[in-house]
């Protein structure tokens, strides 16, 4: 998808698709009023006698509206005045984005961020407006056989359209938004693709075939360099596979060359069968996206390449299959992790925390500026939270407070639970420095607890998105997230060393 901004008079833009924002009481924005303004209060007229839903995010296609050169016009409301922010204003791009992809008009011209929010410049409305709208142009259809005779549709060119002055800062907002929404495609299209297609090896293929179009480093750990490593938890998981571990690592150096980095650790299983602690049967297909927190360390290295951002950033995957089998781990086992610390594995599918324990581990040789880790981990979380929020949870209330507002700056929101000293009680072990499950209660904190005993030396936060990393039903597939929430972080890192 291509991006261009524009000033200038809606009317006179010829373009098949002009999108013009609308308030519910009938009150137009700037670029809308002087559409309206060209075809004699037509729009106006419309809205005042209902023909436009109040709700942000309602539509109302007019065909060949006297005084406007576009082919179509799309009317988009942005709700009550009043009640417009944030979600209000997404709604309506995200609306406008679906019309877009599903239209035959071949360019577009987006007039919505003019519509003026409160605490909320024009760079942050373009990039939002950017990410939203070419992702909403997203498909996956890799697998299908049908690609050659589906009728293309969809704007391919699309003009943002504002009331102000242009300058750099708006082309580079606009170029982040593009960027992240590039990376929540990858994550997507990894996330998408079934366990025979998307294996370790695949993981690790990708990764390096980024490296290679982006420029930066990537290295690949083999199980005889694991066992080397003593990574004993990590590849207690992999024993029941036939497909080999990988253990991926990724560095991106667009910072100083002294500068510490952040660290991100994705959970790439890449099918989770439970191992011997089988699942049931019913959606275990959904178990190919228990590597999405692999996908999305993925898919924000491609946003933040893209962006050429001025930090280091270090990746860390640690990608297996979960797989029963005659060398499988079983319940009550015994294994040592890369920091000698000894687990034992009362639950073969608590097996995210076992090969994130010896990333974490490993990530303290880069002597971080902080961690994330990102983690299809834990069922309870979507019990706790729902769909809408990832789980967090840090050892560092600074980090926490950033990671929540830059959840919040990004709409990939985040909700903090606690990591109390109370809850390790629980992870008490007979037979081993501690269990690798805490029991029937608070399991999304008793795992981060379980991981926090790993990341001692740093800095630390985890992600549980177990809630936000897919959607099921009629509109299954993967949603990218994190991943916006992880650029909107690396961006506002890298401004503060700029600073």
């Amino acid at each position: 998808m291509e991006f261009t901004i524009k000033t200038g008079s809606p009317a006179k833009l010829k373009t098949g698709l002009l999108v013009l924002g609308a308030f519910a009481e009938g009150r137009l924005p700037a670029l809308s009023a002087a559409a309206d303004g060209a075809a004699e209060g037509r729009l106006a007229a419309l809205i005042k006698r209902g023909d436009l839903e109040e709700k942000a995010g309602a539509t109302l296609l007019v065909h060949d509206l006297p005084g406007v050169h576009a082919e179509r016009v799309l009317l988009v409301s942005l709700g009550k005045h009043d009640e417009f922010g944030d979600k209000a204003y997404r709604d309506a791009l995200a609306a406008a984005a679906k019309a877009i992809s599903a239209g035959p008009a071949k360019d577009a011209v987006v007039a919505l961020a003019d519509a003026e929010l409160s605490g909320r410049d024009m760079a942050w409305r373009l990039q939002q407006a950017a990410r939203i709208l070419a992702d909403g142009a997203y498909r996956f259809d890799a697998l299908k056989s049908d690609k050659k005779t589906r009728k293309e549709r969809g704007a391919k060119k699309l003009c943002l359209l504002v009331s102000c002055e242009l300058g750099a800062e708006l082309d580079t907002a606009v170029l982040q938004g593009h960027a992240i929404a590039s990376g929540m495609a990858l994550a997507k299209d990894l996330g998408n693709l079934p366990g025979n297609h998307c294996t370790p090896t695949h993981l690790a293929e990708t990764a390096e075939s980024l490296g290679k179009q982006y420029k930066f480093d990537v290295e690949v750990l083999e199980r005889d360099d694991m066992e080397k490593l003593g990574m004993g938890s990590f590849l207690s998981v992999a024993r029941g596979s036939h497909q080999p571990p990988k253990f991926i690592v990724m560095h991106y150096k667009g910072g100083k060359a002294k500068a510490k980095p952040v660290v991100l650790v994705g959970k790439g299983i890449t099918f989770d069968t439970g191992g011997i602690s089988l699942k049931p049967a019913a959606e275990m297909d959904e178990m190919k996206f228990d590597m999405c927190g692999a996908a999305s360390v993925l898919g924000t290295f491609k946003a933040v390449a893209q962006m050429g951002l001025p930090i280091n950033l270090v990746g860390l995957v640690p990608t297996t299959e979960n797989m029963p089998g005659g060398g499988a781990t079983k319940p009550g086992d015994v294994v040592t992790s890369m920091s000698g610390q000894t687990i034992e594995v009362l639950n073969t599918d608590a097996e995210g925390r076992l090969i994130l324990c010896d990333a974490l581990t490993y990530a303290e040789r880069f002597k971080p500026e902080c961690v994330i880790d990102i983690a299809t981990l834990t069922g309870a979380c979507v019990v706790a939270l729902g769909k809408i929020p990832s789980g967090l949870l840090a050892n560092d209330d600074e980090l926490a407070a950033e990671i929540l507002r830059r959840g919040t700056e990004s709409g990939d929101r985040a909700w903090q639970l606690p990591l109390w000293d109370e809850y390790q009680e629980l992870l008490k072990s007979n037979f081993a420095d501690m269990g690798n499950i805490g029991g029937r209660y608070a399991g999304t904190i008793t795992a981060a607890c379980f991981l926090s005993r790993f990341a001692k030396a740093y800095k630390w936060a985890h992600l549980d998105i177990a809630g936000t990393a897919w959607v099921s039903g009629d509109a299954k597939g993967a949603t990218g997230r994190p991943v916006p929430l992880l650029s909107s972080f690396l961006i506002g890192r890298a401004r503060a060393h700029a600073a």
